[in-house]
């Protein structure tokens, strides 16, 4: 009688188990009701009859359905991967680190891009506008990835140089690199002229509006491929959780790993960047919302920062959208009026276990 009572499931075992499983379904259901409503609220109204006149109809296009199926559609399936993907990459900016706080645009990994995309409108603008549209879609994300992949190393091996191990050290050599790329960025505005210049603002503020179809597959292939890769190496970084040391004594290669997850951040950030400009802070909250959905576990927390990066970028999107019509607000406007009262939440927080400690 006691070995089948000891194998049932005691009440309290079952409600954790119930609650980690449905608070990331109430995370599923407040992103399908956010992309509901992102969908249907606009300058354009979008009516029944402009769902059914799509591209497969021979019907004649009204303006709702070209809102709809040209625009809005293509830049809600960009802003999901968009969103997905900074979630992933803060998520797996912060395992890597073991830094709660570590974050692309915080550690200088997206003005990195920036600063080579901007380069390459200014000092490489001969070359640049020499080659055919087609190669340029794909000539920016790929400089974009080089100067994300540049700070992720240089980020790496100062802090290791200066402080290995040290929370200030890589939030100091983040901030360090920020400033240096931001600099570039800035004297290539100095030098640019009005059509590089709106193109630099664009990279600088953040915006989903030059949105299309290739742009939203290419990114959502790329999410799906990184985000398979990331949830392969989950169980490693959770075993990285409790220190180099530890994790190497388990057989986990840890320069191995931490290549692969700075390639994985450098990439996913410079994609992001690199068609829809610097949009931070996303990678700060939706981990920390992850986590606290579904605890540490890197297994569950990876799936879910995307889910809520997707979730928060869709709402500042809606709102960027919507709050001027028929103007538009850059989106990285309002990720960074979210995201900046976070951060300092988040870094309170950080002193005061500092000093308990």
């Amino acid at each position: 009688m006691s070995t089948v009572g000891s194998a049932l499931p005691s009440p309290v075992a079952v409600a954790p188990a119930r609650r980690a499983w449905s608070r990331p379904v109430l995370l599923a259901l407040t992103l399908v009701l956010a992309v509901l409503a992102a969908v249907q609220f606009g300058a354009v109204p979008i009516s029944a009859a402009d769902w059914l006149n799509g591209p497969w109809s021979d019907a004649p296009k009204t303006g709702g359905a070209h809102v709809l199926w040209q625009l809005r559609l293509p830049r809600l399936g960009l802003t999901l991967a968009v969103g997905a993907a900074l979630g992933l990459s803060g998520a797996l900016s912060q395992a890597l680190f073991r830094n709660p706080m570590a974050e692309p645009s915080l550690l200088g990994v997206t003005s990195g891009a920036a600063a080579a995309v901007a380069l390459t409108l200014t000092v490489f603008a001969g070359l640049h506008a020499a080659l055919p549209a087609e190669v340029r879609l794909w000539l920016l994300p790929l400089v974009g990835f080089c100067g994300a992949l540049a700070v992720c190393f240089a980020l790496d091996r100062l802090s290791r140089w200066l402080a290995p191990g040290s929370i200030a050290a890589l939030l100091l050599c983040g901030l360090a690199l920020q400033a240096m790329t931001f600099a570039i960025v800035g004297l290539c505005s100095f030098i640019a002229n009005d059509e590089q210049l709106r193109a630099i603002n664009f990279w600088t503020l953040g915006s989903l509006a030059g949105a299309n179809w290739i742009m939203a597959a290419v990114m959502g292939g790329a999410l799906l491929v990184l985000g398979a890769l990331a949830l392969r190496v989950a169980p490693r970084l959770n075993a990285l959780a409790l220190g180099e040391a530890a994790a190497a004594h388990v057989g986990i290669d840890v320069e191995r790993l931490r290549w692969q997850c700075i390639g994985m951040v450098a990439l996913l950030s410079a994609l992001a960047v690199a068609w829809c400009g610097s949009i931070g802070f996303i990678g700060l909250m939706a981990p920390h919302l992850a986590r606290q959905l579904v605890g540490a576990d890197q297994r569950r927390v990876l799936p879910n920062a995307m889910l809520a990066g997707a979730l928060l970028l869709v709402v500042a999107d809606s709102f960027a959208r919507t709050l001027a019509v028929p103007a538009e607000i850059p989106v990285g406007v309002f990720s960074a009026l979210i995201g900046a009262p976070w951060f300092l939440v988040l870094l309170r927080g950080a002193v005061r276990r500092m000093g308990s400690a």
